[in-house]
């Protein structure tokens, strides 16, 4: 099975939601594919929440599905949205420092794809 962690560091929601579009996809393919929240991508979390953003339906998609596998703790608290991301019940990873560590996922046998 190919394995791929789909790790997000910008903040940008247009560039973000290709992110959501390939979990889905490679998800539906049949890949284990796990998105992982970095750097200013946090700050989206709240946004994406509101069933009133246009991308809602996909995050709400990706969330349903289990395709959240870390948010950085760190940055989290950084974007002032470490409250937001706890309240969606996401998962929050900090063994690196307070960041997720991405050799875990190299270990794991993950390809690690960053946006």
């Amino acid at each position: 099975m190919t394995r791929i962690a789909l790790v997000a560091f910008k903040g940008e929601q247009m560039c973000f939601v290709h992110v959501l579009l390939n979990a889905i996809d490679m998800s539906g393919k049949g890949f284990d594919v796990r998105i992982v929240f970095e750097g200013e991508s946090t700050k989206l979390i709240p946004e994406l929440a509101k069933s009133t953003n246009p991308f809602h339906k996909l995050y709400k998609t990706v969330k349903e599905k289990k395709l959240i596998f870390a948010v950085c703790k760190a940055c989290s608290l950084k974007m002032n949205v470490l409250e937001a991301v706890m309240t969606e019940g996401l998962p929050i990873a900090d063994e690196m420092s307070g960041h997720p560590g991405l050799a875990n996922y190299i270990t794991e046998g993950f390809q690690v794809i960053t946006f």
